[in-house]
């Protein structure tokens, strides 16, 4: 009887034995390993991510400037692809064997069971290709994304544009996923909270086809993405165009702004690019053949990050501040006495308004040695050190030596010499007025950005004050957004600036001003020319204006590099953009015409 009890109880043992086993090695399974489940789940269920459409960037009038196209990506399951002919695959692809094998490999690195991408960004046209024998090959499915496209092939510099997240911008924001897309500069880069979108999930059920039978449990577990919200920039899509037509064959840069609402009109920096050379599978080769074009440096924005002496352009604020300060007057003559500093030949200014329109360097040697010795102390070093510090806190309201807050990144800011620059370069009370005088004609230890340089014009349009110039005007209607800026008051009593509007009138209509170039017969156009010395070459021709005088519509810069005197390039590229936008057409076909035949990228003195 105990033998068989025993007995009774060892066969208990055994299949309680067993059963914990079982027990135990199913809940390996099914909780700790999941690659069973996995694997079943891939052959039944698969997970396709929806990409969300990025935001449309259009211009101020509606006009498209950056929208989406369809696009999608090859996605492949290693475990699934057995028995292939990978030959007509890669024939199909148009890639090699070794490159099938390689790719393979690294989705199988990644996992064997869950889906990654083989192959990124094939256009609708390529991917209607491969859908269609997509049956063929178990494993592989397509999955769609957008692409980028920019129909008018413009902006470069402003609009910018997206690449592939890396592992610092996962870290940075855990919303990013591997594959994911994100802004690398201009607007994209900017408004990238806005314009991405949110990730969104689709759940179908296959077969073992690989061939797709519908939403699972009728789309319960599906997550809609949601599309990114559009931007209405501020740029004029025609003056844009227009403006880079004309700076074809030569380097510089164009900013124009709307100065009652500091709205950036066009923005042109040349040599640019195409933006769709940075779109799609061929983005990172494309990358590198214009990084490497030293000689042009495409990529460059000259607009915000080139830094040039402002030249005589700068005498507009050392005029401006005097005025305030009152060391003297509209009406205040001062001799051209060139053992001051070199000048080009004429009659002595009577008063400030011909010192500008004629643009006479010992006029304002004087008035800057006014501005910085006002005998606030009895020793002569310390004196100019005072003065130059009440003289830089009032240049900076002007928006120099600061990165203006436009809504684009990598803007430089500029340079306006401090007393601390000064004693790090002379010592400290080792520097005076004399040693420092270049700056009275904005040479020197002077630099500016073109931006900054439309941006003075704007001020001046305004009669002292500007609006943080910007690209973006609002969010799309249905967001119902729009963007306040700040006003800056440059504290500089608006009656001051009334001769200085005369004498930038004179500029371009009286005979012999330095400007002729810029006369539109229909527009009274306001500018000063500049010549920024170059120590690498020619100098830069320099242009700054605003139009009309009264209710100014527009505010525009222009910086030619290596094309000389300012009146000469600058001053009649200007004009031309100022009419196109006010007029909508050019009335001087020959000077557009002179323009448009230029080649300044070869010998400017040859045109």
């Amino acid at each position: 009887m105990n033998n068989l009890e025993n007995r009774k109880l060892t066969i208990i043992a055994i299949f309680a034995l067993t059963s914990l086993i079982f027990i135990a090695r199913l809940f390996f399974i099914q909780v700790i390993d999941d690659s069973y489940t996995s694997s079943a789940d891939n052959q039944a269920i698969r997970y396709v991510t929806q990409y969300p459409a990025r935001g449309i960037i259009y211009d101020r009038h509606g006009k498209i400037l950056v929208q989406n196209q369809a696009a999608f990506d090859l996605m492949v399951v290693p475990r699934q692809v057995e028995g292939i002919d990978t030959i007509a695959f890669c024939e199909l692809l148009s890639i090699s064997l070794e490159e099938f094998n390689m790719r393979l490999e690294k989705a199988r690195s990644y996992s064997t069971y869950r889906a990654s991408v083989f192959q990124k960004q094939l256009t609708g046209a390529e991917y209607a290709k491969v859908a269609e024998n997509l049956y063929r090959f178990n494993g592989f499915y397509g999955q769609k994304r957008t692409l980028r496209i920019y129909p008018d092939s413009i902006a470069a510099h402003v609009l910018g544009y997206i690449g592939e997240v890396n592992s610092k911008d996962i870290e940075r924001d855990s919303i990013y996923k591997s594959g994911d897309f994100i802004g690398i500069s201009g607007l994209e880069k900017q408004y990238e909270i806005v314009l991405r979108g949110e990730r969104g999930r689709e759940v179908l059920m296959v077969d073992v086809h690989n061939t797709v039978q519908g939403k699972y449990r009728d789309g319960e577990l599906d997550i809609p993405a949601k599309a990114g919200i559009n931007l209405i920039s501020t740029l004029d899509l025609d003056l844009q165009k227009y403006g880079e037509k004309l700076m074809r064959q030569k380097k510089g840069s164009i900013v124009a702004i709307e100065p009652s609402t500091g709205e950036v009109l066009s923005l042109i920096s040349n040599p640019s690019y195409d933006p769709n050379l940075l779109v799609g599978v061929k983005r990172a080769a494309n990358y590198q053949m214009l990084a490497q074009n030293d000689s042009l440096d495409p990529l460059f924005n000259r607009a915000l990050m080139a830094k040039y002496p402002p030249g005589s352009i700068f005498k507009i604020i050392q005029s401006l501040i005097a005025l305030q300060d009152e060391v003297i007057t509209e009406n205040t003559g001062l001799v051209c006495n060139k053992a001051l500093v070199g000048c080009h030949n004429h009659p002595s200014a009577n008063n400030l308004r011909e010192a500008i329109q004629m643009s006479c360097n010992p006029y304002f040697h004087q008035v800057f040695k006014r501005l910085i010795n006002k005998d606030y102390s009895s020793n002569y070093f310390e004196d100019s050190a005072l003065g130059l510090a009440e003289w830089h806190e009032k240049v900076s309201k002007f928006g120099f030596g600061q990165r203006l807050a436009i809504d684009l990144p990598s803007l430089k800011s500029g340079s306006i010499p401090d007393v601390a620059l000064y004693d790090r370069i002379y010592g400290h009370k080792r520097w005076a007025f004399s040693t420092i005088y270049s700056v009275s004609i904005g040479q020197g230890e002077v630099e500016v950005v073109p931006l900054q340089m439309a941006n003075l014009a704007a001020t001046v349009a305004n009669r002292g004050f500007y609006i943080d110039p910007h690209l973006v005007k609002e969010l799309d209607a249905q967001h119902d957004s729009i963007i306040h800026y700040e006003v800056r008051n440059t504290d500089i009593d608006p009656k001051y600036y009334e001769p200085i509007i005369d004498a930038m009138q004179s500029v371009v209509d009286k005979p012999g001003g330095t400007a002729r170039r810029a006369r539109i017969d229909s527009i009274i156009v306001c500018g000063k020319t500049g010549t920024a010395e170059n120590p690498h070459g020619e100098d830069h021709s320099v242009f700054i204006a605003f139009a009309p005088r009264e209710n100014p519509q527009i505010a525009i810069a222009v910086y030619v590099e290596n094309a000389g005197f300012g009146g000469t390039w600058a001053a009649p590229i200007a004009s031309l953009m100022i009419e196109k936008y006010i007029n909508g057409s050019i009335s001087d076909t020959l000077k557009e015409q002179r323009i448009l035949d230029a080649n300044l990228l070869i010998d400017p003195l040859e045109n």
